[in-house]
């Protein structure tokens, strides 16, 4: 209740002190097993939209898609087990514990997530704190500073309603909620250059028709109409917007959006298939205009959505995921110069990844995320994932733009205020006005490391304590 769509980040807190108060007397056991059952309620109810996408539109047989649903979420709920676990085998007062140790360790294993198996930071307790006061620490520390602040708040209250000494703990919380709030009025970054008009295509292209062949030239007429009926001087199209190859595109309908973009005397962004080579072809992100041609390929791959893991080949007998064999862009491309601005695109849930975004982005003045979210239905996966994009403009200082398939398409300010958004399942363009913006935010010069590092020096003084006091 804490994610999108509902944005109830006091629940967190609540119930995180109740994880706290199970946790602060429990056995190393039992705090693995108390966690592993607290992640799995979070991450089943979270992510159950993996189930749409693997059966309803991967074509998995429905009781096989259940099951891998269930088997991934239990494998993600074994991250808050090892924390629960790693906390318990460490001596500290109850206080400490609850405010220190265990964010530090819930910290720890949520920033494992973004390495294992490629990463699958979604859901960070942080990400709850759009909108609310706690989201001024997000440029300097990121999301994961918090999420230890989040569950260091927690702690707090636990303390409070455990009838501790009341007046510290709760001054504590208020000046750690004061401060936040404050921090959301610093503004880390500053406009540069004049506003740059947009249009963001939304095609609401059911999934399930988008790679039949008789649908293109309906799919590509709808994108080419919504176009030519914009004077924007940015025209951004959703994630392999045109389902071929870039090199299969008849040159008359690439004519046809180059002509809608150089006489707004502007660019278009296309989402598009790119063939390098013989088995070498990438999820990209085509420039169509005014502006050289550019093109970026996306970094951030999904597993068995995009490629497939060595070894799991014998997936692709239950899926029916077209393209899903992507290479990887290389992590170093350059923002594309379009319509007057230097813009860092990426695809689909790579915007989940804050630390990959922030090493992009100094040079950029905008975020521009193309997606096709249409492969979760109608779920919490939209929602949550806008959400995501509002932490990284917060994160950045940027404003952030997205243009997805189905929903939801909007335009996101640097301090994470959604400015416009188009309704999901629907055809339309939204048309805004784009502050470009420059600087650079303690986030981005140092990333995901001070927090890390933080909780790890909480742990080792707490070893070294423990180890002296025997």
């Amino acid at each position: 209740m804490a994610f999108a769509p509902f944005a109830l980040q006091p629940v967190a807190f609540f119930s995180l002190a109740f994880l706290i108060h199970q946790w602060i007397v429990a056995t190393p056991r039992r705090c693995a097993a108390l966690g592993f059952w607290f992640g799995f309620g979070l991450y089943g109810a979270g992510t159950s939209w993996v189930y749409v996408s693997l059966h309803q539109f991967g074509g998995m047989p429905a009781a096989l898609a259940g099951f891998a649903t269930v088997a991934f979420c239990a494998f993600l709920a074994l991250f808050p087990a090892a924390a629960g676990w790693l906390q318990a085998r460490v001596p500290a007062s109850p206080a400490a514990r609850a405010c220190l140790l265990i964010p530090a360790a819930w910290v720890l294993f949520e920033w494992l997530l973004v390495w294992i198996f490629t990463g699958f930071p979604w859901l960070a307790l942080g990400t709850a704190a759009v909108g609310w006061p706690l989201q001024g620490y997000a440029p300097l520390g990121g999301v994961y500073a918090l999420s230890f602040v989040t569950v260091s708040v927690a702690g707090m209250l636990w303390l409070i309603l455990r009838q501790e000494p009341k007046a510290r703990f709760v001054a504590l919380v208020l000046v750690v909620l004061a401060a936040g709030e404050a921090l959301r009025r610093v503004p880390w970054t500053a406009p540069t250059g004049e506003p740059v008009s947009v249009a963001l295509l939304q095609g609401n292209i059911e999934q399930e028709m988008k790679f039949r062949p008789e649908r293109y030239a309906r799919i590509q007429e709808t994108y080419a109409r919504l176009a030519e009926d914009t004077k924007a001087r940015l025209i951004v199209l959703p994630e392999t917007a045109l389902p071929r190859f870039y090199h299969q595109l008849a040159p008359a309908d690439l004519a046809r959006l180059d002509a809608a973009a150089k006489r707004n005397g502007g660019d278009l962004l296309l989402g598009v298939p790119y063939l390098a080579a013989r088995d070498t072809y990438f999820n990209s992100v085509v420039t169509l205009g005014a502006s050289p041609r550019q093109v970026y390929h996306k970094v951030h791959l999904v597993p068995f959505g995009e490629f497939i893991p060595p070894g799991f080949g014998w997936v692709l007998r239950w899926l029916s995921i077209p393209l899903s064999d992507f290479s990887r862009g290389a992590p170093d491309q350059p923002p594309l110069a379009v319509a007057g601005q230097r813009i860092a695109v990426n695809v689909c849930y790579e915007d989940a990844f804050g630390d990959e975004i922030a090493r992009r982005v100094a040079e950029a003045t905008l975020l521009v995320n193309l997606s096709n979210v249409a492969w979760f239905g109608d779920s919490l996966a939209p929602a949550q994932h806008l959400q995501i994009a509002r932490m990284r403009a917060i994160e950045t200082g940027r404003m952030h733009l997205a243009a997805t398939n189905t929903g939801i398409s909007a335009a996101v300010d640097r301090d994470g205020r959604v400015l416009a958004r188009l309704p999901q399942f629907a055809e339309g363009r939204l048309e805004v006005a784009a502050q470009g913006y420059s600087g650079v935010t303690p986030y981005m010069r140092l990333r995901d490391w001070p927090v890390v590092l933080l909780s790890l020096l909480i742990f080792a003084a707490f070893i070294v304590k423990a180890r002296r006091s025997r």
